[in-house]
């Protein structure tokens, strides 16, 4: 397989940083719902009022987070959208080599500002997510 001249093999920290937020989330989402599942099984009928308080919370932290990632991925596109548009304001029109490679940056530049965005909406859920894993592993301990 051929490589492109300046292409780089190896992700971005902010693309590795994506990916490992992904990866805690998909293994802190499923110990939370099953910690979470098992509680409401053994509660039964009647839960006592810390089960009842943390029911409550499961729905209300779920609407906070996806609220608080939505947000955030609307200013961080916001962003993203005015730098595009502010690179396309800055291309050098006169210079074909000059243009082709300020292109190359700003398509470099949009890539990145992707990742911007969908960190900025997930880092919300995944902060919520593995919050919970950890203070649910410890009740269970404890």
């Amino acid at each position: 397989m051929s490589k492109r001249k300046g292409h780089k093999s190896e992700p971005a920290a902010a693309e590795k940083a994506l990916a490992e937020k992904a990866l805690e989330l998909s293994i802190a989402a499923p110990q939370v719902v099953a910690h979470r599942v098992t509680r409401m099984l053994t509660a039964g009928p009647m839960p006592s009022a810390e089960d009842r308080e943390e029911f409550m919370t499961m729905g209300s932290e779920k609407v906070v987070a996806f609220s608080e990632g939505f947000a955030a991925m609307c200013v961080e596109a916001m962003t993203v959208q005015t730098q595009a548009a502010q690179s396309l304001l800055d291309l050098p029109l006169s210079h074909p080599d000059d243009l082709h490679k300020a292109v190359d940056e700003a398509v470099r530049s949009h890539a990145e500002g992707v990742t911007k965005v969908l960190d900025a909406g997930l880092s919300p859920v995944h902060a919520k997510a593995v919050s919970n894993a950890k203070r649910l592993a410890r009740h269970k301990k404890g």
